[in-house]
């Protein structure tokens, strides 16, 4: 186990640094996620509002021998280093700033191929190394580089480059047709992934074991692929592993008095692609989340059974409160601009809380000016004008072009997976690109941009049953 070391930071760096908290049964360093020799099959550990389970269904993994955990490339990367088990197996900036100060920046998660605004950032000095990793220490974001598709719809001109990344020749585009888009996308968590129905935010990965190559091979730097073991070593492990959070600060165990909340219920919890279609009314039932139905008829004016009160009419909330969802592509069409529905129209895997369906959506979190619940000042800002296809003359100006990047049509601009939300708690920001600070942010965009009408309780109510996912 590593120790920590002290590092002099400037004032605003500082003010962004925070220790990774873990239940003792974990064994992990309080700073940088060394893995223990046997991580058990059942692991526990903390975050702001609780604390979250892990549970490998596969059983206790020896980490030396298992491929998630190996180094596999040439800058001392593995899967761990960027789905740390410690944030919901993603990274927090609370962890991430923790990582910096312990290493003074050698952590492997500090590497210029992704981890930095732009590869050519200069990392020389501290100040030139918490500018070049700025993104990351404030809001977990990597740089994910994208080729522009040789069939794209559209041209692309960029707005605004803070970081000199796309508009240089040698790391960006090189016309508006060509070359290179940095974009910057939060990691997502390593786990729950038996419920995935697409790879990756904009859905460019065929499968987990495609992932895994490329996140070797890019992440990592490898110069070979992984063998065809250790790919399957990973793919099982991924796919083995299960989180949820178990218990809250206020309400207790999250299992208690006939309430299915933890990892253990959830890896029990049945699924096949399309189980719950929103987009097929006769098999369709808006109830998706039935973790907390026993706790809607607890009576008391104790703190813990309020506290259980409020996350089962946060869930009642989620479920059924009908509000006009428009302008969502992926969900709603030019032809239909509008569907009523509620929270679990999206995310309707049962109990999960993702899309049952391959079907990736713009909810306009990539808008260059989204509402005021997001923070997006720290992005790069592109116009993509739409030269062919249904949208020819449109513009669209993103922080993000999202899977247009995959397919190379307008009609994809802005679309991104609706991901699993079991384990939420563990690791803010929120949104692909970190917009939401808060759960309490989420449910201010979601509010505003489709004017559920919520009052202050019902908000606080919904929050926390987020929470307790």
């Amino acid at each position: 186990m590593r120790k920590a070391r002290s590092l002099r930071l400037p004032m605003t760096a500082t003010a962004l640094v925070g220790a990774a908290i873990l239940a003792p049964t974990l064994a992990f360093a309080q700073t940088v996620p060394d893995v223990p020799p046997l991580l058990e099959a059942l692991t526990t550990a903390r975050n702001p509002t609780g604390a979250a389970n892990s549970l490998q269904t596969n059983g206790a993994t020896v980490t030396a021998n298992d491929a998630f955990f190996q180094s596999l490339g040439t800058n001392g990367r593995s899967c761990v280093t960027c789905h740390d088990p410690q944030a919901g197996w993603s990274v927090t900036p609370r962890g991430v700033n923790a990582r910096f100060q312990a290493t003074q920046g050698a952590d492997p998660l500090f590497r210029l191929i992704d981890g930095a605004t732009c590869s050519t950032a200069s990392v020389a000095t501290a100040t030139n190394q918490l500018r070049a990793y700025s993104l990351l220490l404030g809001k977990g974001l990597f740089r994910i580089a994208l080729p522009v598709p040789a069939n794209a719809q559209f041209t692309i001109s960029v707005t605004s480059d803070p970081y000199d990344c796309n508009t240089n020749a040698s790391t960006g585009l090189t016309s508006p047709t060509s070359g290179t888009l940095s974009v910057y996308r939060r990691p997502l968590p390593s786990t729950n992934q038996r419920f995935q129905t697409n790879v990756m935010w904009d859905g460019r990965e065929a499968s987990l074991t495609t992932q895994a190559i490329n996140a070797t091979l890019g992440h990592a730097q490898a110069i070979a692929a992984p063998t065809l073991t250790q790919q399957a070593q990973m793919v099982a492990f991924e796919s083995g592993l299960y989180t949820a959070q178990a218990t809250d600060n206020r309400a207790g165990a999250l299992d208690a008095l006939g309430a299915t909340g933890g990892a253990a219920a959830l890896a029990q919890q049945p699924f096949t692609v399309g189980v719950n279609d929103s987009a097929n009314p006769s098999g369709f039932d808006r109830v998706v989340f039935k973790l907390y139905t026993a706790w809607q008829s607890l009576t008391g004016a104790d703190a813990a059974t309020q506290a259980r009160q409020s996350i089962a009419r946060g869930e009642q909330i989620f479920n059924t409160r009908a509000f006009t969802i428009n302008n969502v592509p992926g969900l709603t069409t030019a032809a239909n601009t509008s569907v009523r529905g509620s929270c679990s129209t999206c995310h309707n895997t049962p109990n999960v809380g993702n899309h049952s369906v391959n079907s990736l959506m713009n909810i306009g979190v990539s808008r260059a000016n989204p509402p005021a619940a997001l923070d997006v000042a720290a992005l790069p800002v592109f116009t993509l004008t739409c030269m062919a296809g249904p949208l020819e003359g449109r513009t669209f100006t993103v922080t993000d072009p999202g899977q247009a990047m995959v397919t190379g049509r307008c009609s994809d601009i802005g679309r991104m997976k609706v991901p699993v939300l079991r384990g939420l708690a563990a690791r803010a920001p929120y949104f692909h690109n970190g917009s939401a600070a808060t759960l309490g942010n989420v449910v201010g965009f979601y509010n505003g941009r489709f004017n559920l009408g919520l009052s202050a309780q019902e908000r606080a109510d919904l929050v926390n049953f987020l929470e307790a996912l």
